[in-house]
């Protein structure tokens, strides 16, 4: 059995049909890839397996158990949570205090202080800035911000979002490093990226997503081969 299975997934914004029998697992241990264009359903995908959209179809399950019936803090009990699109961080509040939001579902304090040093080992620049209010930051600390605060609940599964979007390049090579040292220390990752070719580098498999459909499934390798994946998401003719 798949650690994380989302099977004939549909959900709806309204009226509109945005994932349209959406079907996807994940291993233990992977970085999985999710890319398509914009409006495609990628986000959508992660807000339905992290409970903030629920599906009319479908199901959604991790080791065996059914996700569709918690609620999404309930959901990140279960070990799964999400860096979202945008960051999303607390402004008003110091890197520390938005770490300590992140450890909300633990209350080991012993482990919470691990957790924290892992994250300040992974980003030493939040280290350094520990006490600043998290507005105030660039946009690629934001960015550590909000993965860190993720990882603050210790999941098993972590979903990330478009982390590079509005990075500078060197800092895009920085995050996708980061990924892969998360993965390194035991956390299977579903990724969402506009980036297909990073994303793609870093990954083990991955799906290509077209106005709320899998239309293809392959290995990250054989994606990166893929004609119509090169002309359409690597910018190659």
């Amino acid at each position: 059995m798949s650690m994380l299975n989302i099977e004939n997934v549909h959900t709806y914004y309204g009226n509109i049909h945005a994932l349209k029998g959406v079907s996807l697992k994940l291993e233990k241990g992977e970085i999985v890839t999710l890319i398509g264009g914009n409006g495609a359903g990628k986000t959508t995908t992660l807000r339905t397996i992290a409970g903030l959209l629920h599906p009319r179809q479908g199901s959604v399950s991790m080791d065996g158990q059914d996700l569709l019936k918690y609620k999404p803090h309930e959901i990140v009990y279960k070990g799964i949570s999400m860096v979202p699109e945008g960051r999303g961080i607390f402004a008003r509040l110091t890197v520390t205090e938005n770490l300590e939001m992140g450890s909300y579902s633990r209350n080991d304090k012993a482990e919470i202080h691990r957790n924290t040093e892992r994250v300040f080992t992974l980003f030493p620049r939040l280290k350094e800035r520990r006490t600043q209010v998290a507005g105030t930051l660039s946009g690629g600390e934001q960015q550590m911000l909000a993965t860190g605060r993720a990882l603050m609940a210790n999941p098993t599964v972590l979903l990330m979002d478009e982390p590079s979007m509005g990075l500078a390049p060197v800092l895009v090579e920085f995050v996708f490093d980061t990924i892969q040292q998360i993965n390194k220390e035991g956390t299977t990752i579903l990724l969402v990226e506009q980036n297909a070719l990073m994303a793609l580098s870093v990954a083990n498999r991955g799906y290509v997503l077209q106005t709320g459909e899998i239309v293809i499934h392959d290995t990250a390798e054989n994606l990166k081969k893929n004609p119509t994946v090169q002309k359409a998401y690597l910018g190659m003719e």
